[in-house]
């Protein structure tokens, strides 16, 4: 009796010294404890769901463990073999009832010896081959499995688990099995040393981003300050990858958690408005200067209505170079142009019968606004890609949209090509310089005429 519970004491201090705390826990007031074993998957493993004629199939890297509860009798080694649970989620009972029959013939074939070492050895090296589970685990939907075994019964027994309402058992298992994996992935991640692809410096996975959409690693620090940048100076189309030629980007929950709720705030307010701004024939922002939101337009309707301030103003439909484009004004018209000169140089008499009639912020404010609208009408263009809002007050007519970097000519807003995009002008009645055709037409030049042609030609 003596040596067997030397024995066991010897083997429970064994098994401390080897597992860790996740892996082993001791039962301090008896010789019982519990250990997890995790089993050894092979390369492009996966599980299958099937329901009807869909299948579902997953690469996983890890399963969650086994768990082999135990409780050593006074006899054991040398008389009794150890009193076990063996509890797993994705197997059946059938193979639950297979291990637990092979363990017991383990320790019939030791002799006497302690086996617990054993046991965990044979579980986690070769369950899937004894189960004859190669490369694919198929799921079964009705099957959550415990078997309890003792030195007395081989008795077999269920444990059932609360189920989500929404899902089957079998789906809520997958669920559990996937954000297993993900897990376990993520604390690899997190303890391996990754080579920053910007400062080159070696760093621990925790302290660096993984993007998901290329699987490019950067440290925290470096991805940080280049996410910054592009949000303060307003690109955010340029927060993506900061590898050469990559074009994915980061996740928005990513983007937050780098650059904080104030910054994220800005990114994700300037995103949607770029996104906006490429559906022109669908959108158009609210004229309030104090507002500014996006509004959802009505193709049979030439008004619009702010859901946000409840502002309403029209839409005109315009057309330039057979592109439809929708542009908002709040009546920049001629009348209203004339009602500004009359405003700004009539006496403060003829103000204040002014200020009564339309209102002092209708002047000051929307009529000021209209008025600006109306000098972008006159005096810019829209690309012929994006349809946004371009000056050009110098310069050759070859242009560069600085939203979607699309290249056209500024004459005839004809889109041109990347490669090859001087041949327009050699083919077409377009000038590459506009001071050029001018300098045709009228006989003469200015310096800066000159000076492009010379520099251009």
């Amino acid at each position: 009796m003596k040596t067997d519970l030397e024995d066991q004491e010897d083997e429970l201090l064994a098994l401390h010294s080897i597992f860790g705390l996740e892996e082993f826990v001791r039962n301090e007031s008896n010789p019982a404890g519990e250990i997890r074993v995790s089993v050894e998957l092979p390369a492009d493993f996966t599980v299958a769901l099937t329901e009807g004629e869909t299948v579902r199939q997953y690469e996983i890297s890890f399963l969650p463990p086994l768990l082999l509860t135990f409780e050593l009798p006074e006899d054991y080694p040398s008389s009794s073999p150890p009193s076990f649970t063996l509890t797993c989620s994705w197997l059946t009972h059938t193979q639950l009832s297979a291990l637990g029959a092979q363990l017991t013939d383990l320790y019939q074939a030791t002799g006497g010896a302690v086996v617990l070492f054993s046991w965990v050895q044979f579980l986690r090296e070769d369950t899937l081959q004894f189960l004859d589970i190669h490369t694919l685990l198929e799921l079964y939907s009705d099957e959550h499995s415990t078997l309890r075994c003792s030195q007395d019964s081989q008795n077999a027994s269920f444990e059932n688990k609360a189920q989500t309402p929404s899902l089957t058992p079998s789906q809520t298992l997958l669920s559990q099995l996937l954000i297993y994996d993900a897990a376990q992935k993520q604390k690899v991640f997190a303890a391996t040393v990754f080579d920053c692809s910007v400062c080159f410096v070696g760093w621990l996975g925790s302290e660096c981003v993984q993007l998901l959409e290329c699987g490019h690693i950067f440290c925290q620090t470096c991805l940080t300050e280049f996410c910054k940048l592009q949000i303060t100076e307003g690109n955010v189309r340029g927060v993506t990858c900061p590898q050469a030629d990559c074009t994915a980007s980061p996740t928005p929950a990513q983007v937050k958690s780098l650059v904080g709720e104030e910054l994220f705030s800005r990114y994700d307010r300037l995103l949607l408005q770029s996104t906006l701004d490429l559906m022109p024939a669908d959108v158009a922002y609210c004229p309030r200067l104090s507002c500014g939101s996006p509004v959802i337009l009505e193709k049979s309707s030439t008004a619009a209505l702010c859901s946000v301030c409840g502002f309403a103003f029209c839409v005109t439909l315009c057309r330039c170079v057979s592109e439809a484009v929708l542009c908002v004004a709040v009546c920049a018209s001629e009348g209203m142009k004339a009602l500004w000169d009359d405003y700004t140089s009539g006496s403060n008499q003829r103000r204040l019968v002014l200020q009564s009639r339309y209102g002092q912020r209708v002047l000051k404010v929307n009529l000021e606004d209209s008025l600006s609208e109306h000098w972008m009408e006159v005096n810019s263009k829209n690309c012929p890609h994006c349809f946004c809002r371009i000056e050009k007050n110098r310069g050759c007519n070859m242009m560069t949209c600085s939203q979607c970097r699309q290249r056209f000519c500024w004459a005839c807003l004809t889109r041109l090509p990347k490669a090859g995009a001087g041949r327009h002008f050699e083919d077409s009645p377009c000038s590459v310089y506009q001071c050029l055709w001018l300098y045709q037409e009228l006989g003469s030049a200015t310096d800066d005429c000159f000076h492009y042609y010379s520099v251009c030609k």
